[in-house]
Parts: C-alpha cells; sequence; structure tokens
C-alpha cells in the first residue's frame, strides 16, 4: 500500500503573495513621501524666491528715493549736491561724471549704440564706480550683506543709481538712447515745464546674491 504524504496546510501556499502585497505597499507609500517631500522643496525654493525678489525691489526702490533726494532734496546732508544739480551741473559729454558728480551721467556712451543705464555696472563697487550708492550724497544708509548695521536675510551690495540728464534729444542716438520728445510735454514759455531739466534715474536693488538684481525708473523735473 503506498504511503500517502500528508497534505500541506492551505495558508503555506498563500505567504508568498502577502509578501509581495506588502512591498508593493511600502513601495507605494515610499513613492508618495518622496512626491510629497519634492513638493516641499519646490514650495520653498518658491518662497525664497520670492522672498529675495522682494528684497532686491526694495533696495531699488530704495535707491530711487535717494536719488529723488539727491536731484530735489531737502538734502542737508553734508556730502549734498543738491543745490549745485539745481543750478545746473557739469554733466559730462559722454557716460558719467566721477568724484562729486559720481552716478551723474550723459544718456549716450561714445562709441556705444545704448543708453548709458544699459552700459554701466551697477555691481561696480570701487570709488570710481559709473553709479553711486544709496547715501553717497545723502547721508542716509541701506542695511546690507557689507555693512555692520542690521541683522537677518540683506541685499548682497548696497543699492546703486545713475542720473541721466535726457533735457535735450540727441540727434545721433535717439532710437538707442531712448531719449526722444516723448519725454518733453508742451507748456507755456518760462515755466518750469518748460525750462527745467530732464532726469532719467535708473536705480537697481540686490538680493542676497549679487547676481539677485531688479531695476527701477523714472523721470524727474527740477
Amino acid at each position: 500500500m503506498p504511503a500517502i504524504s500528508p497534505a500541506r496546510p492551505r495558508h503555506a501556499s498563500q505567504q508568498g503573495i502577502s509578501l509581495v502585497m506588502v512591498l508593493m505597499l511600502l513601495v507605494i507609500v515610499s513613492l508618495l513621501g518622496a512626491a510629497s517631500m519634492q513638493m516641499s522643496l519646490m514650495g520653498e525654493r518658491g518662497a525664497r524666491s520670492d522672498r529675495d525678489l522682494q528684497l532686491a525691489w526694495q533696495s531699488a526702490e530704495s535707491a530711487l528715493a535717494d536719488a529723488a533726494l539727491d536731484l530735489m532734496g531737502p538734502n542737508d546732508a553734508p556730502g549734498s549736491r543738491t543745490a549745485a544739480i539745481q543750478s545746473g551741473p557739469p554733466v559730462p559729454e559722454s557716460g558719467c561724471g566721477a568724484d562729486a558728480w559720481q552716478g551723474l551721467c550723459s544718456p549716450v556712451t561714445a562709441g556705444v549704440a545704448k543708453p548709458t543705464w544699459l552700459t554701466v555696472d551697477f555691481t561696480d563697487t570701487s570709488p570710481s564706480a559709473p553709479t553711486a550708492a544709496l547715501g553717497t550724497f545723502t547721508g542716509r544708509a541701506f542695511p546690507h550683506a557689507g555693512a555692520p548695521a542690521g541683522v537677518g536675510v540683506q541685499p548682497a551690495l548696497a543699492p546703486r543709481y545713475a542720473i541721466e540728464d535726457v533735457s535735450r534729444a540727441d540727434a545721433s542716438n535717439v532710437g538707442a538712447g531712448m531719449v526722444t520728445a516723448n519725454y518733453k510735454s508742451a507748456a507755456p514759455a518760462g515755466t518750469l515745464a518748460a525750462t527745467g531739466r530732464l532726469y532719467r534715474v535708473t536705480a537697481m536693488g540686490f538680493g542676497p546674491r549679487s547676481d539677485i538684481q531688479t531695476v527701477a525708473q523714472a523721470v524727474y523735473r527740477n
């Protein structure tokens, strides 16, 4: 009489399937966790980028306001040049001035078919830089990474500005220089609108890194 082998328990054949199911669930949970982490990182990067841009915008707007004080006053700072500007400054025929006239520029630069504000290096912080840093002629301060005051996230560099005298069009470079009759308006003879000088101010602000930059621009008459 042949020997009869004992019957295998039914649950023994199901153990492999359970293991596969558990592994599949672990893989799915891992993928969901990785996706959630990636979304969190993207959100954090987006928030940080927005913060950096807002910081740069605030810097640029501060430099624009500083330039307005430099041009229009009231400005009683020891290094003020407002009165000299309002009396008719010696604007260079090309490029930007130096020393007391640092940041005061002609709308054109010799041999360059672009307006001056597009040719100057706003990241140049040397004494001979073509642009002026905020507070140079007004005594105002703006906390940044190179200054001792202030804590937390700060701009990498002090905001800077360039002032171009666009009182009259340059016939040789009207289009590229963006110096057109659009800046002027019809006004009664003898009024400030007819006789005053026009200045285009371009200000650049920086984020926590110097390559994070924003630009603000305005036109002033005095």
